[in-house]
C-alpha cells in the first residue's frame, strides 16, 4: 500500500517537473513554426527574382506587336525630311538676302518725306524755283534708289481700301469717290517686293 503511494507520488511530480513532457511538446511546436517561415521567405524571393525576366518578357512581347519599318520605308520618310529641310533652309536664306537692306531702306523713308514736306512748303511760299528744282532732284535721286533694290510706293489714292497695305485714320463723305474708296493720302506707303516697310496712312470714303 504505501509502495503504491511512492510510486504515484514520484509520478505526480515527474508529471508537474518543468522539464516533464509539456514542455517538450511545445519546443516541437516552436520548430514546425521556424521551418514554415523560412519556406515563405524562399517562396517571396524567388518571385523578386522572376520579376525582371516577366517584365522583359512582356516588353518583348508588346515590341513585337508594333508594325515594324522596313529599309526601305524609311529611306524614303529619311529622305523626304532631309528634302523639306534643305527647302526650308534655302528659302530663309533667300528671305535675309532679299530683306537685308529693308531697315536701312525703311530708315531712307523718312528722309523722303522731309524733302517732299519742304518742297511743298517752300513752293506755297514762292521759294526760288531753282532752289525747289534741286530739291526735288535730290528726292528723285534717293526714291531711285530705292527702287532698283524693289522698293516701290503702295498705290493708295483712288484704290480700294486694304487693310494689309493701308491705315485708315479716318472716313469721310466724298462726292469724287465710292464708298471704301482712298480718298486721301496722309503718308505715301511703301513695300520691298512682298513685304511691307510701311503701310500709307490714308482717309476713306464712307
Amino acid at each position: 500500500m504505501k509502495a503504491n503511494e511512492k510510486a504515484s507520488d514520484k509520478k505526480g511530480r515527474v508529471a508537474n517537473a518543468p522539464g516533464g513532457t509539456e514542455p517538450k511538446r511545445g519546443k516541437g511546436s516552436a520548430g514546425q513554426g521556424a521551418d514554415l517561415d523560412e519556406s515563405a521567405c524562399a517562396e517571396a524571393a524567388a518571385d523578386s527574382e522572376a520579376t525582371p525576366e516577366t517584365d522583359d518578357a512582356a516588353v518583348a512581347a508588346a515590341a513585337a506587336e508594333e508594325p515594324q519599318e522596313d529599309g526601305d520605308a524609311r529611306y524614303m520618310r529619311l529622305a523626304a525630311d532631309f528634302q523639306n529641310f534643305k527647302k526650308r533652309t534655302e528659302k530663309e536664306k533667300s528671305d535675309i538676302y532679299a530683306y537685308a537692306n529693308s531697315k536701312f531702306a525703311t530708315d531712307l523713308l523718312e528722309v523722303i518725306d522731309n524733302f517732299e514736306r519742304a518742297i511743298a512748303q517752300d513752293a506755297g511760299q514762292g521759294a526760288d524755283n531753282k532752289f525747289i528744282e534741286g530739291m526735288a532732284m535730290i528726292k528723285d535721286q534717293l526714291v531711285n534708289a530705292l527702287e532698283r533694290n524693289d522698293v516701290e510706293e503702295i498705290p493708295a489714292l483712288g484704290e480700294d481700301f486694304d487693310p494689309n497695305v493701308h491705315n485708315a485714320v479716318q472716313m469721310m463723305e466724298s462726292k469724287d469717290y465710292e464708298s471704301g474708296k482712298v480718298t486721301d493720302v496722309v503718308q505715301k506707303g511703301y513695300k520691298m517686293k512682298d513685304k511691307v516697310l510701311r503701310p500709307a496712312t490714308v482717309v476713306v470714303a464712307k
